[in-house]
């Protein structure tokens, strides 16, 4: 079977990955000031390349999908 494809659509940089982080990865990567207008600290999420590079911490899953396909990347949940 054929597709018509003429490249890899998994080559290059588009994806990105959405993982949400726990408190103790929070306190890590976060100063103790940064949270202090988060709502919801427990909702954080972090949007990553496909190397693992920290491209953004979003609150919120759908927020952070939403960032992604702003920015013209397709993203991937991670668990």
């Amino acid at each position: 079977m054929t597709t018509g494809l003429k490249s890899n659509p998994l080559e290059g940089n588009s994806f990105v990955y959405i993982r949400h982080l726990d408190d103790g990865e929070i306190r890590r990567l976060l100063p103790p000031d940064a949270l202090d207008e988060v709502a919801d600290p427990d909702d954080l999420f972090v949007v990553a390349s496909a190397d693992g590079q920290r491209l953004a911490i979003v609150e919120g899953r759908a927020a952070a999908f939403a960032a992604a396909l702003a920015h013209d990347l397709n993203p991937l949940s991670v668990h």
